[in-house]
């Protein structure tokens, strides 16, 4: 142990001749603890939100969306999907379709995105049938009492579901498309469903206005013959999807391209990043009016250890033997401060992952409780601004310390 860092133990624990100088250091260490705690907590709500958002996104879409330039339809889009699975980290792919549409259930009406997709495809890509929350998930065609023929089923958002009044099973739903209507008095695609079931993201925009049918009923009621508009690829890790789009777009060339999940949701994503940085830096304010505490509380023990100070340069003490002394002592203040607010701010996410004890309305957010998730860089990203903060305000104070002149400081001694 070095004498430097037995002195400043020393200074740390021996008692003030102030007492207001022993106040100001603990309130110096409270200020580091809630400084770091409020952060931690701040930032693992956010990653829990965050975290929320983007299972729920991609809990009913895919990693990256294959499509062609110019909205142009995808032929024989069956040896594409093979060509697509055969990639590296690519688990699973579904053709799709997508168009704006109007529905209609008994008297009222709605506007409604419709997506075609593959039943036996769809669960591989996305977790819709963890989603549904009424009836199955079941595009094929039935025969239904009202209807001379076979129809096919259509699931709806549950929200959309409400405003519509569709809660039976096999209830008509008719569907409208101005796909293909290019003359003044021609009439729009119209095609009649049966409701199979009812699906709840959590997400409005999908579950207020999306519903889901069969690529052949879509084709259909599009009029797109037997083209898709895209295909829905799934990875193994999301992380992924920049150099697995990267690579498709290698191989495949023009006229396909890719959109990963990250660049379809850009907005919303940079928005929560954006948001998170602005967090940090306005909570990291608690800890600068914390190191500026540290800073009066040197100072204050400087004015007082003068005497000793001076002692200590006439012994041979040198100038960075001093500054090194008040250093370690305003460490051990950001030290202590950070260990004790890490451990603070992790008992309490801790505490909420494991008894949820703060709720909220779920009529209001897509979950009923406070999302929660701890990452270890957020720990270390905080200690080590914590403790450099901490580290920069005892400059001043060992600066002002090392050039104390010994004779003056003990001349009445």
């Amino acid at each position: 142990m070095s004498y430097e860092f037995f002195i400043a133990r020393r200074y740390f624990k021996s008692k003030r001749k102030t007492g207001f100088i022993s106040l100001i250091t603990y309130i110096s260490i409270g200020g580091v603890t809630i400084g770091v705690a409020a952060l931690i907590i701040v930032l693992s709500i956010m990653n829990g939100f965050e975290n929320e958002v983007r299972e729920r996104f991609l809990g009913f879409d895919a990693h990256i969306r294959l499509q062609a330039f110019h909205n142009q339809g995808i032929k024989n889009y069956e040896n594409l999907l093979a060509q697509v699975e055969k990639v590296e980290h690519v688990v699973a792919a579904v053709p799709y379709i997508t168009d704006k549409a109007m529905i209609k259930v008994g008297k009222s009406t709605e506007g409604i995105l419709i997506k075609g997709t593959d039943q036996n495809r769809i669960a591989d890509v996305t977790d819709l049938v963890a989603n549904i929350v009424y009836g199955d998930l079941d595009l094929s065609e039935k025969e239904v009492e009202y209807s001379r023929k076979p129809l096919p089923g259509i699931i709806l958002g549950r929200q959309l579901a409400d405003r519509l009044e569709a809660f039976e099973l096999d209830q008509k739903i008719i569907v409208m498309s101005p796909k293909g209507v290019n003359l003044p008095f021609a009439m729009p695609s119209v095609k009649v469903f049966r409701l199979t079931g009812l699906f709840e993201t959590g997400m409005f925009e999908f579950d207020n206005a999306v519903g889901l049918v069969s690529i052949e009923a879509a084709q259909k009621l599009t009029k797109m013959g037997n083209q898709v508009h895209g295909i829905e690829i799934k990875l193994d890790d999301m992380d992924e999807a920049s150099a697995v789009s990267k690579n498709l777009n290698e191989t495949l060339g023009y006229p396909y391209y890719t959109i990963t999940w990250f660049e379809m949701h850009r907005n919303l994503f940079s928005w929560m990043k954006l948001e998170k940085l602005a967090m940090f830096v306005i909570l990291s304010l608690i800890i600068m009016v914390a190191a500026f505490n540290i800073v009066s509380s040197l100072i204050m023990i400087v004015m007082e250890k003068t005497k000793e100070i001076g002692i200590l340069k006439s012994m041979g003490a040198t100038t960075k033997s001093v500054m090194k002394i008040f250093m370690i002592e305003g460490l051990v203040i950001g030290v202590g401060g950070t260990l004790m607010g890490g451990i603070l701010g992790y008992l309490v996410c801790w505490s909420q992952l494991k008894y949820e004890f703060i709720s909220l309305p779920s009529d209001i957010y897509f979950i009923n409780f406070l999302p929660i998730l701890m990452e270890t860089t957020d720990f270390i990203f905080i200690s080590v601004a914590s403790i450099g903060l901490c580290f920069l305000a005892t400059i001043y104070p060992a600066l002002r310390a090392s050039k104390l002149d010994p004779v003056l400081a003990i001349r009445y001694e």
